[in-house]
């Protein structure tokens, strides 16, 4: 059973630093591309960073660039998404999908089930 898991979703002040987890199940991790998304209430679904399955080139969205940094560890077939100097408007659920390029991650029929992310003082 193909499957993705987030997690290391909180409640963080402004300033703070969180790092989540995509963690899949069924299927290798090394041969997709990993996109990180997130969307808070109200807004539609934006996309934040993406690590390639080729070369792991990593792209960003510019509202987190300098800030987020998506990494990857296949041996524990993890990719990370670590976040620096939070802002409450990151606030949001953020979701990770598989798919074979980083464009075709917003049309990925795997993703996992969201960890929520808070950052309010």
């Amino acid at each position: 059973q193909v499957q993705l898991v987030e997690s290391g979703g909180g409640l963080v002040q402004p300033g703070g630093s969180l790092r989540l987890s995509c963690a899949a199940s069924g299927f290798t991790l090394d041969y997709y591309a990993i996109g990180w998304f997130r969307q808070a209430p109200g807004k539609e679904r934006e996309g934040v960073s993406c690590i390639s399955s080729s070369d792991d080139s990593t792209y960003y969205a510019d509202s987190v660039k300098g800030r987020f940094t998506i990494s990857r560890d296949n041996a524990k077939n993890t990719v990370y998404l670590q976040m620096n100097s939070l802002k409450p408007e990151d606030t949001a659920v953020y979701s990770c999908a598989a798919a074979r390029v980083c464009g075709a991650t917003i049309d990925s029929d795997y993703w996992g089930q969201g960890t929520q992310v808070t950052v309010s003082s």
